[in-house]
């Protein structure tokens, strides 16, 4: 399953007027005045260097699995949807002003590598189609605040919570440690996917070797081949191939 998001950035030019008199002021200064730089120049630039958020925070991973207060829901969505129910319900919350009752919001991913022709292309597969996780706080009796509710149903594409009756029904500890452990950032290089084991027997689809059938001696998942025996001209030789150039011979 798939999914595009699209961000668009819109610049926006401000333009104003300056009078003539501001433009006097700033006259071109005295070289021979300039002695020291200004003082204030660098206390703004340590400011502003210690603002930059950090690139390395896992929400997964960095926080921790439970808050005062909070527990983890289910909430359904539209297929294909959910990226945009989770950047939509987080702007909603930031704006409002909600953070103490609304906190993360997933959308657990696997990421995996694949190789064809030498090329690479990382590929996301949502592990949870048609759902996200959201980290709230409910009412003392067990219902959604009001505010919550309202902001979260008006949101295009949104179901229903797991639950009954506007009493959403919370995550078992279990439950919510492997949503939080399949919600972590990837590695920056995941390895490829190998559905093939030593001694699978298959067939070539592609490549001087094609329709010929053989046996897997190895997988090299690093690089996406895997090494097959063939028999030429009456005797076995191992041939590297490209995972994608084989299949699983029928049985």
């Amino acid at each position: 399953m798939s999914e595009q998001n699209q961000i668009v950035t819109n610049g926006e030019t401000q333009s104003g007027s300056v009078d003539d008199a501001s433009v006097a002021d700033q006259s071109t200064p005295d070289p021979s005045e300039a002695t020291e730089p200004a003082a204030s120049s660098q206390p703004e630039a340590a400011s502003t260097a210690s603002e930059t958020p950090d690139e390395t925070f896992d929400p997964a991973v960095d926080m921790p699995m439970y808050r005062s207060g909070m527990d983890w829901f289910v909430l359904r969505v539209a297929s294909n949807k959910e990226n945009f129910v989770r950047d939509t319900l987080q702007k909603k919350v930031q704006i409002e002003g909600l953070e103490e009752r609304v906190g993360r919001i997933m959308v657990p991913t696997e990421k995996t590598r694949t190789l064809k022709g030498g090329k690479q292309r990382i590929t996301e597969t949502k592990l949870y189609p048609g759902y996200i996780f959201v980290e709230m706080r409910l009412e003392p009796d067990g219902r959604i605040p009001q505010d919550v509710f309202f902001l979260i149903k008006e949101t295009t594409g949104v179901g229903d919570f797991v639950g009954t009756a506007g009493r959403p029904t919370p995550m078992s500890p279990g439950e919510v440690e492997k949503m939080l452990h399949d919600s972590k950032m990837p590695e920056e290089e995941p390895t490829v996917r190998m559905e093939f084991a030593p001694g699978d027997n298959v067939t070539i689809k592609e490549g001087p070797f094609e329709n010929y059938e053989g046996t897997v001696d190895s997988v090299l998942p690093e690089r996406g081949l895997v090494r097959v025996l063939v028999t030429i001209f009456g005797r076995q030789a191992p041939v590297e191939l490209e995972y994608w150039q084989i299949e699983k011979a029928e049985e």
